[in-house]
């Protein structure tokens, strides 16, 4: 839909020329939808002898809006409608925003949060103070603010500021909400380009998605055409290259084959194949891509040898892979290690074997390897040892007085490792020491001071972080990779430990003996079956994996619902807040993890007059929320996939406070993008973690994301539960589809060129 505005009004292409009018102030917001300004308002009307009045004096009103609050002064244009359930309604069409004239007009004004430093009682003591001149105040005599009760010259400088910033970017506000963007984003658009806003986004709207996170390609995309940049213009063409690629490494690919890419962005943005190489030619020299030449395997067809396909990379995943690879090289190659005279006693009675007495040979093949080769990996399936291998790898370590790092792509996971060996472990990021606006303080230059370093979880480690990581490792070091590599590949770009092992450059060692205390797990020993192509076990007497049968995804959300709020709690005695995690293959449908948070957070946190909530980015937060980080916040110290708890909402200050195992960390509400509801979470994101009791839907309708390694990495973030509910013939799909998703990754290759892509 295209908006436009005029003399402060906005309007939309279609609408009728015979229209309503309809002017009054907004008293409540039943509904907003920030994607597209979707809103149901209730208005108390200027007029009383208008339609539709209720009981409370109040109208409904429906339309697209710039973000509605209450007290502001609407002039709205559009048309009265009956709708079939919620009966009489103004459907607007077009909309002046005026500030508000009445004393309790300007009372709630203030008191919805708009102005950063004000709340709702600061506003009633505002308002009280100075009545129908308030806004003639803050306008020109902010620093009269101080004569109000609990203002001091600080937040008075504050309210004042905010105030400003908000008489500064109405313009630019307004333009911006005719083109559909919401209010928090045009708050983030302000804050980046200050009053050279408009002129930034009227010259190239498409630097909106290079330079401010949450705005994507296709909003910047609509705001060009809106603008009348043609189809063919050198940026978009560029921009929806760059886009192109960002995709594909959202789906874990590390290149692109540059037709492939060509073919992609020619169909996003409907122009002339014939622009497009050009265009990948010039972001080349710009060098913001990467284009190299690799060689692809055998092609038995026709009996042709190797052939070069010619892929294109992000600059900064070039470097990664190439990195990476030259690095890994450069340790596997070292003769003499840091480990060289605990090596010489290896071949003879030697503290390895008065130490691990106890171990399978597998296991003791396993320390071994570790302390002889400079990199290694150790992988194997839940049950099979690989903690207590890590357990007996450190106590050799520190008997021999060596230095080693244990460490973990995530909190969650850096935590699980620590709790099951008794040994610290710590996030990758906080091992290099990351400091924000400075970088990582470990890095080539200034090495990590170990002897080892064991990464645990390594099937999450991505490229870029892997890279990181490697340029802190000084020759002579070990390093050893441990993980389960038939688990979901890393949510970031990349294959890592899949690649290593496929390209044989190190010795690996795989533990296949599941242990007696794991084999009477009904959840270890069903997570193996599903490994292997077997349906699990769900006998009415398990005691620790559960089946509920649903005949559709309604069905399915409702047994969701009562297994986490009644039944486990009832028979398990577990806490639904903070023990049970939901996990869906998906994010959409009646199963999928956005309808489940907002099914869960209704019953696990419901509203309550003394709790504090605010609806950001179209997601409602309230206090008490079980919440997770999307993206890595360096700046923050929070990592994708991080889950905490919504400690603390102020109105006055635009925050939000979430509590990460004891670390209470603030957001403003313009950063609340990064945060999600985490009463149900996708599988992908669930890597590295482990929880008490795991709720999994499973239905056909997740047809396109069913597949073995989905549900074997579900099952295995259970300690002592499983709950399955849904379709059996939803479980015997994802069991039978081993087919992994191929990544475009080179690493293996670069790591041994006998190894084709």
């Amino acid at each position: 839909m295209l908006w436009y505005h005029n003399r402060g009004c906005l309007f939309w292409e279609g609408m009728p020329f015979s229209m309503d009018n309809l002017t009054g102030t907004i008293e409540r917001i039943t509904f907003y939808n920030a994607e597209n300004g979707y809103s149901v308002i209730r208005l108390r009307p200027e007029r009383r002898n208008v339609p539709g009045l209720n009981r409370e004096g109040l109208v409904t009103a429906v339309g697209n809006l710039p973000e509605p609050t209450p007290g502001l002064f609407l002039r709205l244009t559009g048309q009265w409608e009956t709708h079939p359930e919620h009966g009489l309604q103004f459907a607007i069409q077009g909309v002046e925003q005026s500030l508000p004239a009445t004393v309790e007009g300007i009372r709630r004004y203030l008191g919805s949060g708009l102005v950063k430093g004000i709340g709702p009682r600061l506003a009633e003591r505002i308002v009280k103070q100075f009545g129908s001149k308030t806004l003639e105040v803050l306008d020109t005599h902010a620093d009269l603010l101080t004569e109000v009760p609990d203002i001091g010259a600080r937040r008075m400088m504050m309210i004042a500021e905010a105030w400003e910033q908000q008489k500064k970017i109405k313009e630019i506000m307004l333009f911006l909400h005719g083109h559909g963007v919401n209010t928090t984003l045009a708050v983030k658009i302000y804050k980046q380009y200050g009053d050279q806003s408009l002129q930034v986004v009227q010259a190239d709207p498409y630097r909106l998605a290079q330079d401010i996170y949450g705005v994507g390609f296709k909003t910047a995309d609509k705001l060009a055409r809106d603008l009348g940049l043609p189809a063919d213009h050198p940026s978009r063409l560029e921009a929806g290259l760059v886009y192109a690629l960002n995709e594909m490494a959202n789906e874990g690919h590390v290149y692109s084959p540059e037709q492939a890419l060509l073919d992609r962005a020619t169909e996003l943005l409907e122009v002339d194949p014939a622009l497009m190489a050009p265009a990948l030619e010039r972001l080349s020299q710009e060098d913001r891509v990467r284009l190299d030449h690799l060689q692809m395997g055998q092609a038995a067809s026709t009996g042709q040898g190797a052939a070069e396909m010619k892929a294109v990379y992000l600059t900064p995943f070039y470097h990664g892979e190439t990195g990476v690879a030259e690095r890994l090289r450069a340790l596997a190659q070292i003769d003499q290690t840091r480990l060289f005279s605990l090596q010489e006693n290896l071949p003879g009675i030697d503290p390895l074997s008065l130490l691990t007495t106890g171990l399978s040979p597998e296991q003791m093949k396993a320390v071994r390897i570790a302390l002889e080769a400079p990199v290694s990996v150790l992988t194997g399936g839940p049950g099979t040892g690989k903690t207590t291998a890590i357990r007996a790898l450190i106590e050799v370590l520190e008997t021999e007085h060596h230095r080693y790092a244990l460490a973990a792509p995530t909190g969650r996971a850096a935590k699980r490792i620590s709790e099951a060996t008794g040994h610290q472990a710590t996030t990758i990021h906080r091992l290099l020491g990351y400091n924000p606006g400075k970088g990582f303080q470990y890095h080539q230059e200034n090495p990590l001071p170990v002897d080892m370093l064991v990464v645990d979880e390594a099937s999450m480690l991505d490229l870029l972080l892997a890279n990181h990581l490697l340029k802190a490792l000084s020759p002579g070091t070990h390093l050893v990779l441990v993980g389960d590599v038939d688990q979901l590949p890393s949510v970031g770009a990349g294959d890592v430990l899949r690649d290593i092992i496929a390209s044989g450059a190190v010795p690996v060692t795989s533990l296949t003996q599941i242990f007696r205390q794991a084999a009477g797990s009904q959840i270890i020993t069903n997570a193996h079956r599903i490994h292997q192509g077997a349906m699990p076990v769900m006998a009415v007497d398990n005691q620790d994996f559960f089946f509920f049968p649903a005949p559709t995804p309604e069905d399915a959300a409702s047994w969701v619902e009562q297994v986490v709020v009644e039944r486990i709690p009832s028979r398990f005695g577990l806490d639904p807040k903070n023990e049970i995690q939901v996990l869906s293959p998906m994010y959409r449908g009646p199963v999928g993890v956005d309808a489940l948070n907002s099914r869960l957070q209704a019953v696990l946190n419901p509203p309550s007059p003394g709790k504090l909530e605010r609806s950001l980015f179209g997601r409602l937060f309230r206090v008490g929320d079980r919440v997770m980080q999307t993206e890595n916040n360096y700046d923050k110290d929070v990592y994708n996939g991080d889950i905490g708890r919504v400690t603390g909402l102020s109105l006055e200050d635009h925050t939000l406070l979430v509590t990460y195992d004891g670390a209470e960390i603030s957001y403003d509400f313009s950063e609340a993008d990064q945060l999600c509801l985490a009463y149900a979470i996708s599988v992908h994101k669930s890597q590295g973690s482990e929880f008490p009791a795991v709720v999994i839907p499973m239905v056909t309708q997740h047809y396109l994301m069913l597949q073995r390694n989905l549900l074997y990495t579900a099952v295995t973030r259970a300690r002592t539960l499983v709950v399955l509910v849904g379709d059996r013939r939803a479980i015997g799909i994802a069991i039978h589809n081993n087919k992994v998703a191929a990544r475009y990754t080179a690493l293996d290759q670069r790591l041994n060129p006998a190894h084709k892509v």
